[in-house]
């Protein structure tokens, strides 16, 4: 197990569509045994494989709802299904995201509150996730990932020029930057 670099918006690999993957090997394996030990350690609640670099469709989960009940997978070659979003503005305190690839800002971000997802598990079995709420989000959030779309490219004009203003002065935007989780402070 390791713990990966995680790519920083700007990175080539965090702009494009991501490719399907044909057949789980032991390398499939390995990755998203160092895709879980990296969104640990981050921490975060879901990593897509190109956000370490790797541009497959696969990404992880992990998330413990109010009642400590964990939830936690992996979705490869995922499909995604969602109601649509309810008009209006993104509530700040209720709907606002952070991203391991924008780390340490949160912005509002208005999402379906109902997904169904399919895919495969690691063994190569089918996987149907029907959630609602934060888990819903999680899902439309890493699945974005697979397309090349940040969380950031989908918020209002006002909060995209704060993100391109954190990103200069950050000296983000350009490939090649990343953070190591335990080793950088960083926080999403």
């Amino acid at each position: 197990m390791a713990v990966l670099p995680i790519r920083i918006m700007g990175d080539p690999v965090l702009h494009s569509p991501a490719v399907n993957v044909d057949e789980i090997t032991d390398e499939i394996r390995t990755l998203v045994t160092d895709m879980f030990e990296t969104m640990d350690a981050a921490p975060g609640v879901g990593l897509a494989a190109p956000q370490v670099g790797v541009a497959l469709r696969i990404y992880t989960y992990a998330y413990v709802d109010d009642e400590d009940r964990p939830w936690r997978g992996v979705l490869i070659n995922p499909v995604l299904w969602m109601s649509p979003p309810e008009p209006g503005s993104p509530d700040p305190d209720e709907e606002s995201e952070g991203c391991l690839s924008f780390p340490g800002e949160r912005f509002p971000l208005r999402r379906a509150d109902r997904v169904l997802v399919t895919g495969t598990d690691l063994d190569g079995a089918d996987v149907r996730i029907e959630v609602d709420g934060w888990r819903a989000r999680i899902m439309q959030h890493e699945f974005d990932h697979l397309d090349g779309i940040l969380y950031v490219d989908r918020l209002s004009d006002g909060d995209w020029k704060t993100v391109q203003k954190i990103a200069r002065k950050r000296g983000w935007g350009k490939p090649g930057r990343s953070w190591m989780p335990g080793v950088d402070d960083l926080e999403a």
